[in-house]
Parts: structure tokens; C-alpha cells; sequence
């Protein structure tokens, strides 16, 4: 794994390890009361909308591997890959705009297909 040290890296990472053990309460604390949050499914306002969005996917890891984390002083890009009962791997980045020590956006990019496959939406070729 590669990662970059800066205090906005510091913040992302706590943000990310947290919600991947599945403490929201420890990962929300890393995020400012207004935060918006983009993400596949539309766009979320508030630590409310996002608990809501991470909470379920977040109860549901068996694993999670921290790929790469770089950043400067308020911007952060992490990449990772997760799996669950349904999807043995879920590869997914995340960009993060930190302000005042909390991440004030989030802008989540992640590989649909392994969930639209163990879904039965789509098959293989």
C-alpha cells in the first residue's frame, strides 16, 4: 500500500478506517455537520443522509484493504477494495475535501458490476 502523510490524509484515513469496521459514530466524527456526499446513487447533504448511505454497505464488510491514500493539505484520493457475503470484490475510490479538519465532501466512485452480478442483474460473458 502506498500513502501519503498530511493532516487532511490523517482525517480521510480515520474517516475510512472507521466506516470500514463498522464504527459510523468514530468515522462521522471525522465529518463536518454539512457534508455533502457524491455518490453513485445521487447526491447526499448532511451526516444524517450519509450514515444512512454508509451505515448499510458498512455492516456488511468481511474485509476491506486500503490500496493507496495521497493527498496535500485539503484534498485527499484513497482506493480500496472491500468484499461482503455477496461480493468478494468491491474495488472503490473516494476524493475528499477536507476543511478545518473534517472532511466537508465526498466524492465516491466504485465498480458496480461485482453487485450487479451477485444481484443477477446482468451475466458474465
Amino acid at each position: 500500500m502506498t500513502e501519503q502523510q498530511t493532516p487532511a490524509v490523517d482525517t480521510a484515513l480515520a474517516y475510512h478506517r472507521a466506516w470500514t469496521a463498522g464504527d459510523l459514530d468514530a468515522a462521522l466524527a471525522q465529518v463536518a455537520d454539512d457534508v455533502v456526499c457524491h455518490a453513485p446513487p445521487g447526491t447526499l447533504t448532511g451526516t444524517d443522509a450519509l450514515r444512512g448511505f454508509m451505515g448499510p454497505f458498512a455492516g456488511s464488510l468481511t474485509s476491506s484493504t486500503l490500496l493507496a491514500a495521497f493527498g496535500d493539505e485539503d484534498q485527499v484520493l484513497i482506493m480500496y477494495d472491500t468484499a461482503n457475503p455477496a461480493v468478494p470484490s468491491a474495488p472503490g475510490a473516494e476524493l475528499y475535501r477536507v476543511r478545518d479538519g473534517r472532511i466537508a465532501e465526498i466524492r465516491i466512485v466504485f465498480d458496480r458490476l461485482p453487485f450487479a452480478l451477485a444481484r443477477g442483474d446482468v451475466v458474465q460473458a
